[in-house]
């Protein structure tokens, strides 16, 4: 006993008062020391110490200690003790556990923690924390690109208890819901939550700003163009950096998608002058669209040869994923038209796998079309090399697609 207090740093007589039954709850630095020397698996131990702890600042602790550990199932499961003590009511508990798992730094212990925190509240009718948990878990399933569509439905869930959220989470999930919505081309959705979040807005955030383009858009590629004259001065009128050429560009898409080429491509020219290097790709799409509706070749091939000055680097979102695989779509059919069927093959499958990544599987299908549309309408046949090409990339989407569906 003595060997054993000397080599945990724990008087004496504290080991013996465990030991012969006298101190009925020892403190979990205490058990946690004498463990370490005894080679008692700290997992085991932390096992068993949550069988007889009641207290929940300590559970609370426990829980940082196996999370630390990367024992998720186990931090879950020292969670669900906490929920249930006795020492605190149902809503108290929830709203502590709710409160620390906000601190908590690895995701995927935040992930569990808020999926434990709204089953729970299921369980016992607490709608605030039925909101407040799928509202959290939405917003961290939202940034994989792979579940768009599995993370949507999540926000989906969260519409009927929106009543619960605060103001200013109310706010966010509505503007969030709208940018996901026009990732994912629901672009009537994003409309109507981006009312939402304007109804509740009165501060101009980042985000509103985001969330209003996204409805912009979302106008654009419905093809209905009045609502946007009146929306942009609106628009205009939030003081950041990407505010200005976005306006500038949306005024350009305008005359682009009315068929008014001649104020179109000079507007759009300028506005590949002044926009951030980023964003030069989406000017490049519109104005490669026009000059292909005009055969203006000569035109393409000056935008083509200068495509490392907009091709973007860093390519993180779902709207950048889209752009690219558009890109690469109108280059190759640019390269087709031309002849050029082995570089209008390497084309489409870059555009093909760059929609694979956000899995926009009606623009695959649409590439892959085009592609074999453009063998048969020459009378060229795939030889054995490009249908290779082909099944590789088609692989690779496939792969994307299982890795999401697991």
């Amino acid at each position: 006993m003595t060997q054993l207090a000397n080599l945990a740093g724990i008087h004496k007589a504290v080991i013996s008062k465990i030991e012969n039954g006298d101190t009925k709850r020892p403190e979990w630095k205490t058990i946690k020391a004498i463990a370490s020397i005894l080679d008692i698996p700290y997992e085991q131990l932390l096992e068993c110490y949550m069988d007889v702890e009641q207290r929940p600042d300590v559970l609370l602790e426990l829980i940082s200690e196996a999370i630390e550990f990367s024992d998720i199932p186990l931090a879950s499961k020292v969670a669900l003790k906490f929920l249930e003590s006795p020492r605190e009511d149902t809503y108290t508990s929830l709203e502590r556990l709710y409160t620390f798992t906000g601190a908590v730094t690895n995701t995927e212990a935040r992930l569990s923690l808020y999926n434990l925190i709204v089953t729970y509240a299921r369980e016992r009718g607490v709608p605030p924390y039925i909101a407040k948990g799928l509202l959290q878990q939405y917003l961290i399933e939202r940034l994989d690109l792979k579940r768009l569509e599995e993370s949507f439905r999540i926000g989906e869930e969260i519409i009927h208890y929106a009543g619960f959220l605060s103001r200013e989470e109310q706010i966010v999930f509505y503007f969030r819901m709208a940018l996901h919505a026009h990732n994912t081309k629901r672009y009537k959705q994003c409309i109507e939550f981006c009312k939402a979040g304007l109804a509740l807005e009165t501060a101009e955030t980042e985000l509103t700003a985001r969330a209003f383009l996204a409805m912009i858009n979302s106008y654009l590629l419905t093809g209905n163009y009045d609502p946007i004259e009146s929306l942009l001065p609106d628009y205009e009128s939030f003081g950041y950096d990407f505010v200005e050429e976005s306006a500038k560009f949306t005024r350009a898409i305008v005359k682009a998608k009315k068929g008014e080429y001649d104020q179109a491509i000079p507007m759009l020219k300028k506005c590949l002058e002044e926009i951030s290097k980023p964003a030069r790709i989406h000017v490049i799409n519109e104005l490669l669209e026009i000059y292909l509706k005009m055969d203006d070749f000569t035109s393409i091939t000056e935008l083509i040869e200068a495509e490392d000055q907009f091709l973007p680097f860093h390519v993180n979102t779902p709207y950048k994923h889209a752009s690219l695989g558009e890109y690469y779509k109108y280059k190759g059919t640019y390269q087709f038209r031309a002849g050029k069927f082995d570089e209008g093959l390497t084309s489409y499958l870059n555009s093909i796998r760059s929609y694979g990544k956000i899995r926009a599987y009606e623009e695959i299908t649409a590439s892959m079309s085009d592609l074999l549309s453009y063998f048969t309408l020459h009378k060229k046949g795939i030889d054995l090399k490009s249908i290779q090409r082909i099944k590789e990339v088609y692989d690779e989407v496939m792969t994307y697609k299982n890795n999401c569906e697991v």
